[in-house]
């Protein structure tokens, strides 16, 4: 059958064998899927191993989607805009990279969510390569604003720089967490590392426009720190990175195969296994 996998380093957490196995069986798809642990100097001998072997396109994860943007030979608009590569695809002799990742994010945003993002103000936590690949889908939804908040400024001002082209008609800002003061916004997104540490951004208040959401790209069993942080600055409407994960991985699934699989049906099952521990 046809091979495809995950990649990283660790690997042995991820969800995507799972997510695959259950897009493969809804759309009749005959493929396998597993995850592949790279030695940290290896990613390059791992992906020409397995391509060798006869595998048909990588899912890469931590810490090698550097590694996968230079490895490709082509690369696709938003995989060229985030400078990372989640997606590879062996096509007609040659390596394609994508990312997935931000077209995950505002999928899950406006299809699970059902939150349209135009005309909105949109803060992005973070200048890190989770921020980077979100920005160019963000954009393309013509949010009203789109700021970008960093703990250093200047990688802030430096992420925003890189996309004013793409911004058209968004107004496109860069600062620091404290500069927020006096802001509010109706969608917050928490692209930091942040929760990884069992920690919230520290932002001042008042930063929450009235009916807004607080979205973290993190997930797991409890919400996470910036989460509860949200609700307790009165959020009603508060989310985790569980879709997004599906939803980037569906695109992967989509590029690969041609076939889009439906998502929300596999989203609860993997919610129903986390929230079960």
């Amino acid at each position: 059958m046809d091979r495809y996998a995950v990649v990283g380093n660790p690997v042995a957490h991820s969800k995507s064998p799972l997510i695959h196995a259950a897009f493969a069986a809804q759309t009749g798809q005959a493929l396998v899927y597993e995850a592949l642990l790279a030695p940290l100097d290896g990613f390059a001998a791992t992906v020409a191993a397995f391509r060798a072997a006869g595998g048909l396109g990588l899912n890469v994860t931590v810490p090698f989607k550097l590694d996968a943007f230079a490895l490709a030979d082509r690369l696709s608009p938003r995989a060229e805009a985030a400078g990372a590569v989640n997606t590879l695809a062996f096509e007609r002799g040659d390596i394609y990279g994508d990312n997935t990742d931000g077209c995950g994010l505002v999928r899950d945003l406006t299809q699970n969510l059902g939150w349209s993002l135009s005309g909105r103000r949109i803060l992005l936590l973070g200048a890190g390569g989770a921020a980077r690949g979100a920005l160019l889908p963000l954009l393309i939804e013509q949010p009203a604003a789109l700021v970008i908040a960093n703990r250093t400024e200047s990688r802030a001002v430096e992420l925003a720089d890189r996309f004013r082209t793409q911004a058209r008609d968004t107004l496109l800002h860069a600062c620091s967490f404290d500069a927020l003061s006096g802001s509010s916004f109706d969608v917050v997104i928490n692209a930091t590392a942040a929760s990884l540490a069992a920690q919230s951004p520290a932002l001042p208040e008042g930063l929450y426009a009235p009916g807004a959401l607080a979205y973290d790209m993190m997930y797991g069993k409890d919400e996470t720190p910036f989460m509860r942080a949200a609700r307790s600055a009165g959020v009603a409407v508060v989310a985790d990175g569980l879709g997004m994960l599906v939803e980037q991985a569906a695109e992967s699934f989509f590029l690969w195969r041609g076939v889009r699989p439906h998502t929300r049906a596999v989203l609860a099952t993997l919610r129903t296994l986390i929230d079960q521990g």
